[in-house]
C-alpha cells in the first residue's frame, strides 16, 4: 500500500510540475502574441477595448481597468464623470496609450484575445458593427494598416522564438561532438535500421545538406528523401528515407520499447559509478572500468553491452573489463564473475555523454553574435515544422494528433529552466505557423480577407464575415475537442 501511495505521489507531482510548466509557456506566448495586435493597433490609432490571457465566457478571474485612475503612481482616483473631457476622450477611442482598454485572465486556458474596436472577431459583438463606423475603429482603417496589425500577433511570436534562442546560446553557448569525431558512429533504433540505418554509420548530409550538429540532424534527416551516411569507415552510403518515416519513429517512441530515439551515439561501456554491495562491488569492479565482454561475447559499445547483458536474469556471469584506459596506452584486461540481480543489473553507473571520448566543439556567443544564431534557430523550427505539418493531412498524421495532454508531455519530470525555455521557443514557432493558416477566426484567416481587398479593392460584406468568423471557431473547436480526445483514447489504450 505504501509503495502504491508513493507511486500515486509520484505521478501526481510529475502532472503538477508539467502542468505548471505548460500553462506558464502557454501564458507567456498567448501574451505575446495579443500584445503584438495591441501594440500596432495603439499605433494606429485603433481603440483596443480588451486585453485578456486565457478566455472568459461569463466571468474572469481577474480584470483591471485603468482608465479609472488618473495620475496612478500619485494614487488620485478618478473616477467616470469627474472630468468630463477626459471621459470624452476616452469613449472616442483617443485616451491615454494604455488606459482605454480592460485587462483581464479569463479562467479557460484555450488562449487569450484583443477585442478590437470595430473589428469581427471571437467576441462576436455584431451590435458594434450595426452603429456608424469610427475613426477610431478597425473598419474605418486603411487595408495596409489592418494587416499590419493582424500579422503583428504571428510576428512577435516569431521574434519571441528568436529572442529566446539567442537568449540561450548566450547564456549556455553550444557544445556537441560533431559527427565525423565519433569514431564508432552512431547506434539506431529499430524503426531506423528498417529504413536502412546500420549501427556504427556516421551521419554526412540530408538531402545534399551536410549534417554536423546532432540537435538538427534527427529532424532534417526524418524529413529528408535521401541521407548518406559513412559506412564501415570507408563507403559512402545512401539511404532513401520512407515518406511514413516521422510516423514509424513516433510509433516507436510511444511503444517504450525502443532505448533509441532514432540515434544515438556510439560510446564504449565505461562505469561512473559502483552501488555498495551490488555484484559489481563484489567482482571488484570499480569507476573507470570499461566493460569490453560478457561471457566471451565482445562489447564494445554500450547498446551491445545492455543488449547483451538483459539476457542473463539472476546469473553469474563472465565480466572482461579494461582498467586503466585514460592513462595507459595499454590498459590492462580483466575477467571478472558478476552475480546478476533478476532484472539483469549489476549494480553500476554509466558515462553517458559522449564528450567524455570523443573531441567535441563548443561555442560561445557574444551578445550581438547571438542574434543571427537565434535567427538561424528559429527559422530552421519554423522550416520544419511546416514539412511536418503536410503529414498531418494523412491517415496516419490524424491518429497522431494531440491536445494539450500531449504538448504538456514534451516538458521535463523535473523543473529545467534551459528545457523550459527550448520548448517555450518552440511552442512560440508552432503557435505562429499555426495562427497564419489562412482559416477563419484565426490571424491567416483574417490577412486571406484582407489580401483579397487589397488585390480585388473591395470588401467582403460584413455579412460574409461574420459566417466565416462562426465557420472557423467551429472548425477550431472540433479540432480541440478531437486533438485532446486523442489524449484520453491514448491514456486508456
Amino acid at each position: 500500500k505504501n509503495r502504491i501511495n508513493l507511486f500515486a505521489d509520484t505521478l501526481m507531482d510529475t502532472f503538477l510540475i508539467k502542468a505548471a510548466q505548460l500553462i506558464l509557456a502557454f501564458a507567456i506566448l498567448v501574451i505575446i502574441h495579443e500584445f503584438g495586435h495591441f501594440l500596432f493597433a495603439r499605433i494606429f490609432g485603433v481603440k483596443v477595448e480588451k486585453f485578456y490571457i486565457f478566455f472568459n465566457p461569463w466571468t474572469q478571474l481577474f480584470k483591471w481597468k485603468p482608465k479609472r485612475y488618473y495620475g496612478f503612481l500619485n494614487k488620485k482616483r478618478h473616477f467616470k464623470g469627474a472630468n468630463p473631457e477626459d471621459d470624452e476622450k476616452e469613449s472616442e477611442g483617443k485616451g491615454k496609450f494604455w488606459g482605454d482598454t480592460e485587462y483581464g485572465i479569463g479562467w479557460l486556458p484555450l488562449g487569450g484575445y484583443c477585442k478590437i474596436a470595430g473589428m469581427i472577431d471571437e467576441s462576436m459583438d455584431k451590435e458594434q458593427m450595426k452603429l456608424p463606423p469610427k475613426e477610431w475603429e478597425f473598419r474605418t482603417k486603411p487595408a495596409w494598416q489592418r494587416l499590419l496589425i493582424m500579422v503583428a500577433g504571428v510576428l512577435f511570436n516569431f521574434l519571441l522564438a528568436i529572442i529566446i534562442y539567442a537568449g540561450i546560446v548566450y547564456a549556455t553557448g553550444e557544445k556537441y561532438v560533431p559527427f565525423h569525431n565519433a569514431k564508432m558512429g552512431m547506434t539506431y533504433s529499430e524503426a531506423a535500421k528498417e529504413a536502412g540505418f546500420r549501427d556504427g554509420d556516421i551521419p554526412l548530409s540530408a538531402d545534399g545538406k551536410t549534417l554536423d550538429f546532432p540537435a538538427d540532424a534527427r529532424m532534417a534527416m526524418a524529413q529528408a528523401k535521401e541521407v548518406k551516411v559513412l559506412r564501415d569507415g570507408k563507403d559512402t552510403v545512401s539511404i532513401a528515407i520512407p515518406e511514413r518515416m516521422m510516423f514509424m519513429l513516433e510509433e516507436e517512441a510511444k511503444s517504450g520499447q525502443s532505448p533509441v530515439n532514432f540515434m544515438a551515439y556510439r560510446i564504449p561501456a565505461e562505469i561512473t559509478q559502483v552501488s555498495p554491495g551490488g555484484g559489481a562491488d563484489k567482482a571488484g569492479i570499480i569507476p573507470g572500468d570499461r566493460i569490453i565482454a560478457i561471457d566471451s561475447v565482445a562489447t564494445p559499445s554500450l547498446d551491445m553491452f545492455l543488449a547483451t547483458l538483459e539476457n542473463h536474469p539472476g546469473q553469474t556471469v563472465s565480466v572482461k573489463i579494461a582498467r586503466g584506459t585514460s592513462g595507459k596506452a595499454h590498459p590492462d584486461t580483466l575477467t571478472l564473475p558478476v552475480k546478476l540481480s533478476e532484472g539483469s543489473k549489476m549494480g553500476i553507473g554509466l558515462e553517458l555523454n559522449p564528450a567524455a571520448f570523443y573531441k567535441y566543439e563548443e561555442k560561445k556567443y557574444g551578445l550581438l553574435a547571438s542574434i543571427p544564431r537565434g535567427i538561424e534557430m528559429g527559422t530552421e523550427k519554423l522550416t520544419s515544422y511546416a514539412k511536418s505539418m503536410k503529414l498531418v493531412f494523412t491517415k496516419e498524421g490524424a491518429k497522431s494528433v494531440g491536445g494539450f495532454g500531449t504538448i504538456g508531455s514534451i516538458f521535463p519530470d523535473s523543473w529545467d529552466w534551459i528545457a523550459f525555455w527550448n520548448i517555450a521557443a518552440f511552442l512560440s514557432v508552432a503557435l505562429a505557423f499555426m495562427n497564419i493558416l489562412p482559416i477563419p477566426a484565426l490571424d491567416g484567416g483574417h490577412v486571406m480577407f484582407l489580401l483579397y481587398e487589397v488585390i480585388f479593392r473591395r470588401k467582403p460584406s460584413e455579412k460574409f464575415m461574420e459566417y466565416a468568423q462562426m465557420t472557423g471557431m467551429a472548425l477550431i473547436l472540433l479540432l480541440l475537442i478531437y486533438a485532446n480526445g486523442m489524449d484520453i483514447i491514448r491514456l486508456f489504450k
